[in-house]
């Protein structure tokens, strides 16, 4: 399988973040509007289910993370419960996609931040999400290492990404819909040439889930556990931000 960075048309690591940023930048006007569009609108669902994984009523006042935050979806479905009163803030290292997200929840607030280098002291957040991102970090196992530096001991961190199934004929018709069509019609909402060519790319390239909990356990977490949805399209992990 082929490393994130063979999967886009940069090689090394500032080079694809630079490519990430003027991605994200360029699409992020139809941002929303292409996550519905491509998943069928069952984004919603998946992150719905990423916030009650992350038990955040064992501190309904606390502080939350909400890494490589984009338009502010998740960040919102945590700060709109009803029982929350706490905060959240959401990060991301596109100022353009923050942007988009304003005024979708009272109580998240944006932070123009680098999911690799966190303006955040150590052990300050009691809880952290990160939907739909990691997966364009240029060093995965750095980004998970980061989050569990800013997590308190024993806080919950819930990753939700994109999966490949693998029960067949689930894998082929998956597979042909991601390679050809959704391309396509992200190039012709988004008007952009390949953002959504690069998409399937880096999904294909991404480690499988036991792969991922496997990091997730070197980076410092413990209890790590990961379900799958629509048959393996998306996967949650969830881990606990090991004791001292």
């Amino acid at each position: 399988m082929p490393t994130t960075d063979q999967a886009l048309p940069v090689t090394g690591g500032d080079a694809k973040r630079a490519y990430v940023r003027g991605v994200f930048t360029e699409i992020a006007p139809r941002y929303d509007l292409l996550n519905h569009v491509l998943s069928l609108n069952a984004d919603t669902r998946w992150r719905r289910t990423a916030v009650d994984r992350l038990h955040w009523e064992a501190a309904p006042a606390g502080t939350y993370l909400d890494l490589c935050a984009g338009t502010q979806d998740l960040a919102a479905e945590l700060g709109n419960r009803a029982a929350f009163g706490g905060r959240v803030v959401a990060a991301d290292f596109v100022p353009a996609m923050l942007v988009r997200g304003k005024g979708k929840s009272a109580r998240v607030r944006p932070a123009a931040a680098d999911a690799l280098h966190l303006p955040f002291e150590d052990g300050v957040f009691d809880g952290a999400t990160v939907g739909f991102g990691v997966r364009n970090l240029m060093d995965l196992d750095a980004g998970l290492r980061e989050a569990a530096r800013v997590l308190k001991p024993g806080a919950r961190f819930v990753i939700l990404e994109f999966s490949t199934p693998r029960w067949q004929p689930l894998r082929s018709l998956y597979l042909t819909y991601f390679r050809h069509i959704l391309p396509r019609i992200g190039r012709l909402v988004s008007k952009h040439t390949n953002a959504y060519d690069w998409l399937p790319a880096s999904v294909l390239a991404f480690p499988e889930p036991a792969a991922l909990a496997a990091r997730m356990t070197a980076a410092g977490f413990t209890q790590v556990t990961w379900e799958t949805r629509w048959g393996g399209i998306v996967a949650v992990h969830v881990g606990v931000r090991q004791e001292p």
